[in-house]
């Protein structure tokens, strides 16, 4: 790939990591070189996933001709990353610069550069992922749909909420929380899908002794969830494929039998985030962002409706550093799975000068660096900075793909101060160099027992009855 020189630098860097490139930044320099240059062209994208839905996407690239044709590669290959994991899709239509179109086939064949990301959605979509290079007049046409869902509370519900590092589950009776319970687990480290099923299931039934009866399950849970069954998530990272076709793919359908069929709606937890703002706020064109043991993000549109994107925030990059720390899974770098996590947060904390003890989980360094911030500590404060500051220049960055008026941010690593200490940050740079979409964009950081246990109160929402 043919990596830009850093094209222009943010008025503000994060004081823990002065190498961090934002997209939107970036992006603005590549457009203006592009139209500057008197050698623009279009370029069209079009991704269609489930049922027939089509997402599109239009920008300008260098002509051909250009001898500066070759930026066109890391910049689309950018693009086309962030779309796919926004969107959603298992075919990709192109048209523009056909060298810029081949890069982008190359990275997505069998062996390329982002050969995990076809890989992905072939597993999400069971089809194979393809890209296919035309010409203007044979790009698809946009084909979107949005559904309303959850704001149901009338009867005896389950909400359960499944994240990386704890399990939040309540029983819930005409949209009154009778009980709430967060459990620590480990889904992560399991290979045995019994293990998932068995503290899914032993949850819920603690939920439903304190209801006389269960009318609905509403489950959020990390992950891709196409008609309540489980196409892809971390929590199952250890499990073997076979296995994962045999005993997780159906795992939510398999105990909703446990309680008897009951009306049951299985949804990614960012779409839930959304969902728990859009009703808390009156409001549509809802962003939610939860920082927990990964980056879940969710989305709601004008009309309160989920769209039926992916909006797996995690994997979008989000720094344009090429030295920047590379996600494990995807083994792609700058991803937001790195800044707006508990893992953003291990990062940061060696370069502030915080030593964490090999031996905890990642949950129990995240509340170290918490209880050193609480104490005072000017290390953990610039750990809460700095991811603060991600998000400052993130936020515009997403407002170019999403229609948002509203941003709301949960998870455990915006618990206590550090979640004020994130917003601020954040305010700053969206007030100071931003001040159109400082304009349009509220960010939201709801109370700290909303921002814990909520979703698995929205989620109780979530089946009509």
């Amino acid at each position: 790939m043919n990596w830009p020189e850093k094209t222009t630098l943010p008025q503000k860097l994060p004081p823990l990591d002065r190498d961090f490139r934002p997209p939107v930044l970036e992006n603005r320099a590549f457009r203006e070189a592009v139209d500057n240059s008197g050698q623009a062209v279009p370029l069209y994208i079009a991704l269609e996933r489930n049922d027939g839905k089509i997402s599109t996407y239009e920008t300008r690239v260098f002509d051909e001709s250009s001898p500066m044709s070759e930026a066109n590669y890391f910049f689309v290959e950018r693009l086309v990353k962030t779309l796919l994991w926004s969107r959603g899709g298992w075919k990709l239509t192109i048209s523009g610069p056909l060298s810029t179109g081949e890069y982008i086939k190359k990275a997505y064949s069998p062996g390329g550069l982002r050969e995990f990301d076809a890989h992905f959605m072939s597993h999400v979509y069971e089809k194979p992922f393809t890209v296919e290079l035309a010409s203007m007049d044979q790009v698809p046409a946009p084909r979107e749909e949005s559904r309303p869902v959850g704001g149901d509370f009338r009867g005896n519900r389950i909400g359960f909420d499944a994240g990386g590092s704890d399990l939040k589950v309540s029983a819930v009776v005409d949209g009154e929380a009778i009980y709430s319970e967060e459990r620590v687990w480990h889904p992560k480290e399991n290979s045995d899908p019994d293990y998932h099923y068995g503290e899914i299931l032993a949850a819920m039934k603690t939920a439903a002794s304190y209801l006389p009866r269960v009318d609905a399950i509403g489950v959020s849970s990390a992950g891709i969830y196409i008609d309540n069954r489980a196409m892809a998530a971390s929590l199952f990272i250890k499990v073997p494929n076979e296995l994962f076709e045999e005993k997780v793919k159906d795992i939510y359908l398999q105990i909703q039998q446990e309680f008897g069929g009951v009306p049951m709606v299985v949804a990614n937890d960012g779409d839930v985030t959304a969902l728990a703002g859009s009703m808390d706020l009156g409001d549509g064109c809802v962003l939610g962002i939860a920082m927990g043991t990964s980056e879940a993000g969710g989305y709601v549109d004008k009309n309160g409706n989920i769209t039926g994107w992916l909006n797996e925030l995690a994997f979008m990059p989000v720094d344009y550093n090429p030295s920047a720390m590379t996600d494990e899974w995807s083994g792609d770098f700058g991803c937001g799975v790195k800044y707006f996590s508990q893992d953003g947060v291990i990062k940061l904390a060696p370069v502030a000068g915080i030593e964490l003890d090999d031996k905890l989980t990642p949950a129990e360094k995240l509340k170290e660096v918490q209880n050193l911030l609480d104490r005072g500590d000017k290390r953990a404060r610039q750990v809460f900075e700095s991811i603060g500051c991600y998000l400052g220049y993130t936020l515009p960055h997403y407002a170019e793909f999403y229609d948002v008026k509203n941003v709301l941010l949960l998870g455990r690593v915006t618990s206590g101060e550090g979640g004020n200490i994130i917003y601020t940050e954040a305010e700053k740079i969206l007030s100071d160099e931003f001040p159109d979409v400082h304009e349009q964009i509220k960010i939201h950081l709801p109370d700290e027992s909303t921002r814990r246990v909520g979703q698995s109160i929205a989620a109780a929402s979530l089946p009509q009855l």
